[in-house]
């Protein structure tokens, strides 16, 4: 058994020797542990504290792609490498790695094909009030979208298996956390919580660079979310929506038509008509919307399989 740990960074000279100090070299049911460094388009001397560390893998970018896209190419090196289970932290050490035994045991287990840390939030000083309103909102949105009960969708410190690590995919270029639980939940894998514990702050979070720009990034994000993986319900509730405005705004017409003969309220009719239509053909877009979904999953079907039968080729 063989297990990756996985760090995203970018520019971390200074807090990278922090955090690869506290990983394990080994941990209870693995054979072997690994470290794994993405190197995001970093422009300081990263790479060569990685090095001077004794890290074995090193992938990466000419240029910064965001942290979706680290996240993603570290866990097709995992994969590629060989790993059973991949552990993913932050370069920021502002997660205990002492609690990573924790993190993978439902996984060694056979209960849990991901695991995601629940962080002490109310506990974590350094977070803003509204950061933990935003963190609890975007909790509940990813639990009622993937059907899960995950209380810190956000955290980063988590632990995936290989066939789980296959079947992810990201479309989202500012995180990874919301969106691979939503998939998690959709395609029907077992993901669970366990509570974790944090480290001091070593430097200020580089997604929250000020609270107008993290919430205007969130809302996009859950709004996203909503529309590539619950597409139908996302149009078909603003079709509705509208075309039962326009309803009774109609009916209102038809009171009045039929009350005072025919005169006025000819402003009715026309906004009825055009939230009638507009709503109906919102709804339409719900079905071809739901049609397109079911063609994504097929095709990640197709590719979880291409990158099964590559991974074994591999091994033979």
């Amino acid at each position: 058994m063989k297990l990756i740990i996985q760090i995203p960074c970018y520019n971390e000279a200074e807090t990278l020797p922090v955090a690869l100090k506290a990983l394990p070299r080994t941990v209870p049911g693995f054979d072997s542990v690994e470290w794994l460094i993405i190197d995001d388009g970093c422009t300081d001397n990263t790479v060569e504290v990685a090095k001077a560390h004794t890290v074995e893998h090193i992938v990466g970018f000419k240029k910064n792609q965001g942290l979706a896209c680290g996240f993603m190419a570290g866990i097709d090196a995992c994969v590629k490498l060989g790993a059973d289970v991949i552990v993913n932290t932050d370069a920021d050490n502002q997660y205990d790695a002492a609690d990573i035994p924790l993190l993978v045991q439902p996984i060694l287990a056979g209960k849990a094909d991901i695991v995601v840390g629940a962080r002490p939030i109310h506990k974590i000083n350094h977070f803003s009030s509204t950061k933990k309103l935003l963190q609890k909102t975007g909790s509940w949105v990813v639990r009622l979208a993937s059907k899960t009960d995950i209380p810190d969708a956000p955290s980063g410190f988590r632990a995936m298996s290989r066939e789980a690590a296959m079947r992810l995919n990201v479309f989202n270029e500012h995180t990874y956390t919301l969106e691979t639980i939503i998939q998690a939940g959709q395609k029907n894998m077992a993901i669970v919580s366990v509570p974790i514990r944090v480290n001091e702050d070593l430097r200020p979070s580089r997604l929250v660079k000020s609270i107008p720009s993290y919430l205007k990034k969130s809302v996009v994000t859950i709004v996203r979310i909503f529309v590539v993986y619950k597409p139908f319900r996302f149009f078909a509730t603003i079709g509705t929506l509208l075309f039962g405005v326009g309803f009774v705004i109609g009916l209102r017409f038809l009171y009045y038509y039929f009350r005072e003969g025919g005169e006025g309220h000819v402003q009715s009719l026309v906004l009825a008509s055009i939230l009638l239509g507009i709503g109906f053909q919102t709804i339409l877009v719900a079905f071809l919307a739901d049609l397109l979904a079911v063609n994504r999953r097929l095709m990640e079907d197709i590719q979880f399989r291409l990158r099964k039968s590559e991974s074994r080729g591999k091994e033979l």
